[in-house]
């Protein structure tokens, strides 16, 4: 489809992560509460970003560094929260776009937090355990001056785990002098973590897609489902999936995409992807390109990868009858247009991910109480809490006339907005 008719400042490909998130603050302004409008530019700028220099001795002796990044987005709601990753294209625009929409997601589904995220650009896999770890504590000293249970909670990201989280609350710790557990989520439980929390974001992807389903009259039972990457994310979102009786057809990673139109068996993926690091070469499905991953015939297409993943570049060839994203922000402005006139649905990524950060509320709550829940009882929560929401985005949609996203924006920018008037300047 030409791009003739979209925007100008649509029809760009590949735009920064920031830019993307600027876009769609941009769509939603004209349906925000016009008591707020006065205050939209509190969306639209970080309220603090820092960079930092990560020096460390690695195992030869040498010294190396690496840049790090915290970006707070907006706190008017809550301590900042949002996670780290490890990976050698972190940039600051990516933090930025990714706290930002830390920001909407926590509103959304009415967690009592702002948002934040970081960062360091590394390729975790050159380094050893113990430089990762000196790494990580390194890192983690220089972000003292923003970290603390009432103030900015991290949690793991892409390359980051429930070990790193242990690593960055015992330096915190040191540093207090005492032991604090719920400076970070996404912990070991021995160290106060919570059950339930390791399959929380594909968990809360299989719950939306349900609910979109519903809704949809799409049976979830028989349905094909194509996930791209098997990561965290999308092994537990592929493998509930498969446990409600849909069948995965396509898979992806960063080393090969698989495709099997009977179905592939998850679980066997997951053991060849333990035993190899990747997709590739795993013998249940056909290897296939990664550009045909996007033109599987499929009721869900889950992208659960990175950004900028569906592009105008790609947006025309999807088959899918539901994009549900598992990823932040992996779909771009220009291509959401176009998946809209093809009568995609989109169900985004600020409730389709926000499982992770519902379980992770879930951990600060129970480490600040020292009283923890069954898993029973943090998936009943979880799926709760995550319908409730995405019914009131559903029918402000409906009611709209506008697609999941703007709606979804609607009502978590209308709540920071005014969570900022109520609170205030300060003097």
């Amino acid at each position: 489809m030409p791009n003739a008719d979209l925007p100008s400042y649509l029809s760009r490909e590949n735009v920064g992560p920031w830019e993307t998130y600027l876009e769609q603050v941009e769509r939603v302004a004209p349906h925000l509460e016009r008591a707020y409008l006065p205050w939209i530019e509190t969306l639209r700028r970080p309220k603090r970003s820092l960079i930092v220099d990560v020096p460390i001795k690695l195992d030869n002796g040498e010294v190396a560094h690496f840049e790090g990044y915290r970006v707070h987005h907006n706190l008017s709601r809550g301590p900042g929260k949002g996670g780290i990753r490890y990976h050698p294209d972190v940039t600051l625009s990516e933090v930025m776009a990714l706290a930002a929409w830390m920001t909407i997601k926590n509103a959304v589904v009415q967690v009592p937090y702002g948002g934040a995220k970081g960062g360091v650009r590394v390729d975790p896999k050159q380094l050893s355990l113990a430089e990762l770890e000196r790494l990580t504590r390194r890192y983690a000293s220089e972000l003292n001056i923003l970290l603390g249970p009432d103030r900015d909670i991290p949690a793991p990201d892409i390359n980051t785990n429930e070990q790193v989280m242990a690593w960055i609350m015992d330096t915190y710790s040191a540093n207090q002098g005492g032991t604090a557990t719920g400076v970070v989520t996404g912990k070991p439980l021995a160290l106060g973590g919570s059950l339930g929390r390791r399959d929380a974001t594909g968990r809360g992807v299989f719950i939306a897609a349900r609910e979109a389903a519903r809704r949809l009259n799409l049976p979830i039972e028989g349905a094909r489902v194509a996930v791209q990457g098997f990561g965290n994310v999308g092994e537990a979102a592929a493998r509930i999936f498969a446990e409600n009786g849909a069948r995965v057809v396509a898979l992806q990673d960063d080393t090969g995409t698989l495709h099997r139109e009977t179905g592939i068996d998850v679980a066997a993926a997951r053991a060849h992807r333990a035993q190899t690091g990747g997709l590739h070469g795993c013998v249940n499905a056909d290897a296939v390109s990664a550009e045909a991953f996007w033109q599987v015939p499929c009721d869900f297409l889950i992208p659960a990868a990175v950004e900028n993943q569906i592009t105008e570049a790609n947006a025309g060839a999807i088959r899918a009858k539901v994009v549900v994203e598992g990823a932040n922000g992996p779909t771009t402005p220009a291509a959401d247009l176009l998946l809209q006139a093809r009568g995609i649905t989109v169900v985004p990524d600020v409730i389709a991910n926000a499982g992770g950060v519902t379980v992770s509320y879930f951990e600060w709550v129970q480490d600040i109480s020292s009283f923890f829940w069954s898993e029973m009882e943090i998936n009943q929560r979880l799926d709760r809490i995550l319908t409730e929401a995405f019914s009131g985005i559903w029918n402000v949609s409906q009611a709209r006339s506008l697609p999941l996203r703007t709606a979804a924006f609607v009502i978590g920018c209308n709540r920071v907005l005014e969570a900022r008037v109520l609170r205030g300047l300060y003097p």
